[in-house]
């Protein structure tokens, strides 16, 4: 089937002042199209964001015959892995895009693997903008500069140095490949890819910051020149396209300039950089719909690149994205009612989740992250506790030989009489698991407290009556099943 897509419509706007009966050309994607594109075109063989460099290294080989890219090995990581560019098109735009430079950043370079399917095709009623994008640009594309971070999914290289601080100096490995590759090809326009921290917020509301953007700056006076005009421009059009997928779900990233980080110097070497940092989006824990955002606006900012159209956006449209906030955590719980030392008092509570990489996969450790007035505070899940009373949990005296003994069902049943811990017979070789309890082997688990830092597992209760669990930081009704997918580990 031909899907006939027209990508950029154009539309005459006139003048509002300044030269009556003059008018200017603005290209508005197609947002509906562009969001086809990327369902046609999903690199299947990667689908959750803790891939490797063995998962990308054969989706980028296999392009080396297709007579439409160029790949070439720029030479290797401090660990020995292969880091490859791939070159698309010969035109005189040179664009030099390039993620992963922290390991455990890596939703671009999934779309980068889309995008790059998108490139190869052809007969689908697309190759005009193939075409466009062959003849007025010369794409350079580094998909993943910090493999040996990717392997362990974290943010630095094994030297542990940050290659984003490394843009001076060029101590590392891939910092300087990367170095020599942008004195190679002398990019007009660059792409810095990367992920931030899920709980940064669009100040003064509960929006969790999905993409943050960011014309980063050339020197510490944060002046703007003609180049980073330019960069402020392209973002102007980023944002403006994003409004269709998240509205009010986009910020600008802090743009104090730092002289050791890559963008800022690739800024005052003259090439117009964009930041684009992937964010959170509630109930997008492997970032799949914000891989499908990477995609739609990379391609439509390159179309824009080729089409020279992004000069018709306004520096004031990006200097008008709010600077993005930090205050959401994964659950705010609001008015707690607590017991403790003879005292009675309410307080706020926020949870963190964090994440730590074990046996291949993650697990969720979870701690209480803040307490007591946190009337600005939000959570991707809230809770208005009025009434409700902190309750620490009870550990069931029965011992299972497995968790795979329990059901979800059991589980429940278990945390509406109080339990919120259970004991393994023996640690199993898997200690992931999905229930909503904490399992252990030999340590108990701590008491309960309602304290900064302490582990997020107690219950909320009415007349001593547990009505809600906190298990693990996870917020459950025990009202009625779960739909949450749970990351516990056995401890």
């Amino acid at each position: 089937m031909r899907h006939v897509i027209h990508l950029l419509t154009i539309i005459l706007v006139s003048a509002a002042c300044d030269g009556v009966g003059q008018s200017r050309i603005i290209y508005e994607p197609d947002t509906a199209m562009l969001g086809t594109a990327y369902e046609i075109y999903r690199e299947s063989a990667i689908n959750n964001r803790r891939f490797k460099h063995a998962d990308i290294e054969p989706l980028i080989l296999k392009r080396r015959n297709s007579g439409v890219f160029e790949v070439t090995q720029l030479g290797i990581s401090v660990l020995k892995k292969p880091i490859y560019q791939l070159r698309y098109g010969s035109g005189p735009k040179r664009v030099m895009l390039w993620s992963q430079m922290h390991g455990n950043e890596p939703t671009a370079t999934m779309a980068l693997m889309d995008l790059f399917n998108f490139l190869e095709a052809s007969g689908d009623g697309m190759d005009s903008i193939r075409n466009l994008l062959n003849v007025q640009t010369s794409l350079y594309f580094i998909p993943m500069l910090n493999p040996d971070g990717a392997d362990v999914y974290t943010r630095r290289n094994a030297m542990d140095v940050d290659l984003n601080r490394d843009a001076r100096s060029g101590a590392t490995v891939e910092g300087r490949l990367l170095l020599n590759a942008a004195k190679a090809v002398e990019p007009d326009y660059g792409f810095n890819l990367h992920d931030m921290h899920i709980y940064y917020n669009v100040p003064g509301t509960p929006t969790p910051v999905t993409i943050a953007l960011l014309a980063p700056a050339y020197n510490e006076e944060r002046e703007v020149n003609a180049v980073r005009g330019d960069a402020m421009k392209i973002a102007a059009g980023i944002n403006q396209l994003l409004q269709a997928y998240v509205p009010g779900g986009v910020a600008k990233y802090d743009d104090t300039y730092s002289p050791r980080s890559f963008g800022d110097n690739f800024q005052s070497w003259g090439t117009r950089t964009v930041l684009i940092e992937s964010g959170g989006y509630k109930g997008d824990p492997e970032k799949q719909f914000i891989r499908k955002l990477n995609f739609i606006v990379i391609l439509n900012a390159l179309i824009e690149i080729a089409k020279s159209s992004y000069v018709e956006y306004d520096i004031e449209a990006y200097e008008s994205i709010p600077f993005s906030d930090s205050k959401l955590s994964d659950v705010l719980l609001r008015h707690v009612s607590i017991s403790r030392d003879s005292m009675e008092y309410t307080v706020d509570l926020s949870i963190s989740r964090n994440e730590y990489t074990a046996d291949g996969d993650y697990y969720i450790q979870s701690r209480i992250s803040d307490v007591g007035d946190l009337q600005e505070n939000f959570g991707y899940a809230e809770l208005d506790a009025v009434g409700l009373h902190f309750m620490p949990g009870k550990i069931y005296p029965k011992v299972f030989d497995q968790v795979d003994d329990l059901s979800l069902p059991q589980a429940m049943d278990l945390l509406r009489q109080g339990f919120c811990a259970i004991q393994l017979a023996q640690m199993p070789k898997d200690r992931h698991h999905g229930l909503p309890l904490v399992a252990f082997y030999q340590q108990a688990p701590g008491a309960a407290s309602p304290l900064l830092g302490r582990a997020a597992n107690f219950f909320l209760a009415k007349d001593g009556e547990p009505v809600y669990a906190v298990i693990n930081g996870y917020l459950i009704d025990l009202s009625s099943l779960p739909q949450e997918t749970f990351k516990n580990y056995v401890q």
